[in-house]
């Protein structure tokens, strides 16, 4: 077993027309947008940090540096594909991932079960493997002030089965 952590955070700029932000791939209607290199899905951006902790191989500003002009507002399930990629070469899985979303608006019960069923797909594993929790700042902080959103992600790692055995 191998376990990572992620973390991102990312400025919002308000909008005055409806917009929209990207939360685990999955577009959230709003009237902010966020200010990124890439899509600025902090969600799988603190998913690619864990998963690339739990490997032991870096950081995604590594891998996806946002000086490199072909990061220019990509999606970040591309990320996360080329993630699940490397756990799967080098022999593991994903065994659970439990996630945190810290923002004010826009609210993610409506949206729950798209983000996780989203992640769930990405990472090749089932819906119950996947935890998104929402938290408000209650008003405190850069956050609560509603200037900015961040996520964090716990994952856990298991090698996958040889020859037919069974991981525990």
């Amino acid at each position: 077993m191998r376990t990572g952590i992620g973390y991102d955070i990312h400025r919002l700029i308000p909008t005055i027309k409806p917009s929209a932000i990207v939360l685990g791939g999955i577009k959230l209607p709003c009237y902010f947008s966020i200010q990124a290199h890439s899509d600025g899905d902090v969600l799988l951006h603190a998913l690619v940090d864990a998963c690339l902790g739990a490997l032991a191989l870096g950081d995604i500003g590594q891998w996806f540096p946002d000086n490199d002009p072909k990061n220019q507002d990509r999606e970040s399930s591309e990320f996360v594909k080329a993630v699940t990629q490397k756990i799967k070469e080098m022999g593991y899985e994903i065994h659970h991932v439990d996630s945190n979303v810290f923002l004010e608006e826009p609210k993610i019960g409506p949206h729950r079960d798209s983000i996780r069923a989203h992640m769930a797909q990405l990472l090749g594993t089932e819906l119950a493997n996947v935890s998104v929790k929402a938290k408000t700042m209650e008003g405190l902080g850069p956050i609560g002030a509603r200037s900015a959103l961040a996520a964090q992600v716990i994952v856990t790692l298991k090698e996958t089965p040889k020859n037919g055995t069974r991981s525990h």
